[in-house]
């Protein structure tokens, strides 16, 4: 029989592509699995898991065959770094998914909040008559039209995960989509589901258990934001986005330790524990995923020369990270809700032009001309930002 590790890419860039799309949808689908309560999304989180370890293990014999000097080696170290990291975070993806399946779910609350996010994780069904039906998401641009991004369909009895551009959309598909909260009404609409469907939020009676929920969803945000900020501090090989990524990371620490002491005062005024159980394993897993951006961090942070295959990795993964220039010329009503809105990128950090970096910045903040986005998403996206307003 063949080793499963025996299958798949076989060079480096190869691996690494995979290796980056795998862990970011993983996060995806840990958290729908937490939200959502379904045990096949968490499933599939568990398999993608496996995955990634025959990845990295294919990633370090590809290295060490790769390796023909002393300077190879030391390029090629900082990979491995980053491709260790990567597998660290779909770790701590897994360990997100298995609350869903041994049932110690995080409570409604949580599950709302979560949906509040950054970025929200939502499901919706394609109606008949519905202006996605027969179509491919290529054709569609969903993330670029609505800011939502399809993870997964739900197609009768089968999933289908992270689907391309030349999947095609039929009525009754139940999509799994991720992005900003203010996409979830225009996908619905284009879905032909009804408008008028509010979640009722759920608050708890226990003051130091809303305490430990809102710090649960600022810790998941700052993850999210980590990530991105690591991968962009290697790709542009930054300094000071790296310097950032440190900077989340200690207080990341911090977090976990208010988290800590709060549940554990949380514990003498609620009665089901498992709650609370399910609560340190989210807090701690996303502190796990926090020290792994780090370590993809530390490579730029250290100055390890890295390998031109591993910036061809990036730029050819499913989402891109770039850095857009505004244009000098451009208009002052110009902000950041406007370009999520209309090209489905989400701005990570703004650049001003006397050097001040803003870090996951408000959606109302106003942009000038000369200063310098790093956003994350489709290429049709960032092609569409370009043409709008900026230039790489």
């Amino acid at each position: 029989m063949k080793d499963e590790s025996e299958e798949g890419p076989t060079n480096a860039k190869e691996i690494l592509v995979e290796m980056k799309d795998i862990s970011e949808l993983m996060l995806d689908l840990a958290y729908s699995a937490v939200i959502f309560g379904d045990e096949d999304i968490a499933n599939e989180v568990m398999d993608l898991e496996e995955r990634m370890d025959n990845l990295l293990y294919r990633a370090r014999i590809t290295i060490m065959l790769g390796a023909r000097s002393l300077d190879d080696a030391k390029m090629l170290s900082g990979i491995l770094q980053i491709a260790s990291a990567a597998e660290k975070i779909s770790n701590a993806a897994g360990d997100i998914a298995k609350l869903a399946l041994r049932g110690d779910r995080a409570s409604e609350r949580v599950k709302l909040d979560l949906t509040g996010a950054d970025e929200t994780i939502t499901y919706v069904k394609v109606q008949d008559g519905s202006a996605l039906d027969s179509r491919t998401l290529g054709e569609l641009q969903l993330e670029t039209e609505t800011g939502m991004r399809v993870i997964a369909i739900n197609r009768g009895q089968r999933w289908i995960y992270a689907p391309e551009s030349d999947t095609v959309i039929f009525k009754g598909d139940i999509l799994l989509a991720r992005g900003p909260p203010e996409g979830i009404q225009d996908i619905r609409e284009l879905a032909g589901c009804r408008s008028d469907i509010r979640e009722e939020r759920v608050v708890s009676t226990s003051k130091k258990l809303n305490e430990a929920i809102s710090l649960i969803i600022e810790m998941k945000n700052i993850s999210e934001l980590i990530v991105g900020l690591a991968y962009s501090a290697v790709l542009f090989y930054n300094q000071m986005l790296a310097s950032e990524v440190e900077i989340l990371e200690e207080e990341m620490d911090e977090m976990l330790t208010d988290l800590e002491f709060t549940v554990l005062e949380a514990a003498r005024e609620v009665e089901n524990l498992s709650e609370l159980r399910g609560l340190l394993s989210i807090g701690m897993s996303t502190e796990i995923i926090s020290d792994a951006a780090y370590e993809i961090a530390d490579v730029v942070l250290r100055d390890i020369e890295l390998h031109p295959v591993f910036m061809l990795a990036i730029r050819e993964s499913d989402e891109v990270v770039s850095r857009v220039n505004l244009r000098k010329e451009l208009s002052a009503d110009l902000d950041i809700a406007r370009i999520e809105d209309e090209t489905g990128m989400y701005v990570m950090a703004v650049r001003r032009p006397n050097g001040r970096w803003i870090y996951d910045p408000e959606p109302e903040i106003r942009l000038k001309g000369g200063e310098t986005l790093i956003v994350r998403g489709t290429r049709s996206g960032e092609e569409r930002l370009v043409r709008l307003w900026g230039e790489l």
